[in-house]
């Protein structure tokens, strides 16, 4: 496993987000300044900015800071309606505050191939975005679940787990791509929705 380090979410990074939006527009800190340093970009071959699913001031703030963005999906109905806000927000970003922002991949996550519904939002997600799915799929997964209530990331919880193997075969194809696309595999900035 190659090293890594985490930042991780504080709770005071709430109440930060609160203050930034109270300010103007034009005094707001921005995420871009800080990760635009070299000194990441040239330390690191991915930054990974986790972010909630609300576009909310830091979500937005990680969108105009990335090279890409890799969002992922519940392979749920209700899931399909966000879509449309998303892509419509990635578009604003990209004509505006981020020109070069991309859509690394779409992520299927909370796969149940058991289930009619499951199979036919991942199918008609296949076939509205094409190559941009992953190949890779996270699937729901009972060991995935419990990982976060033991304070763990699921590849130390239960490496073995359906859940980990999903993201390891994740990681393993985001590393690829950006090989084939750069040719050495190196991208700063990854904001996931």
């Amino acid at each position: 496993m190659h090293a890594f380090r985490i930042a991780k979410n504080q709770p005071n990074l709430h109440a930060a987000k609160e203050e930034w939006e109270g300010y103007p527009r034009e005094g707001r800190a921005c995420v871009r300044e800080v990760l635009s340093l070299k000194v990441l970009e040239e330390k690191y071959n991915f930054i990974i900015l986790d972010c909630p699913p609300a576009l909310d001031l830091l979500t937005l703030n990680a969108l105009v800071a990335a090279h890409s963005v890799l969002v992922p999906i519940q392979c749920e109905y209700l899931a399909l309606e966000g879509v449309s806000e998303l892509l419509d927000t990635l578009m604003r970003i990209r004509r505006t505050l981020n020109p070069t922002l991309e859509i690394e991949g779409i992520l299927l996550t909370m796969y149940d191939d058991r289930t009619t519904l499951c199979r036919q939002v991942a199918n008609d997600l296949r076939t509205f975005f094409g190559p941009q799915i992953f190949k890779s799929i996270i699937p729901r997964n009972v060991r995935l679940a419990e990982a976060p209530s033991f304070g763990k990331p699921i590849i130390l919880y239960d490496v073995h787990s359906k859940g980990a193997e999903g993201y390891t075969h994740l990681a393993k194809e985001v590393i690829h791509n950006g090989e084939k696309r750069t040719g050495t595999g190196t991208r700063s900035a990854h904001s996931g929705t």
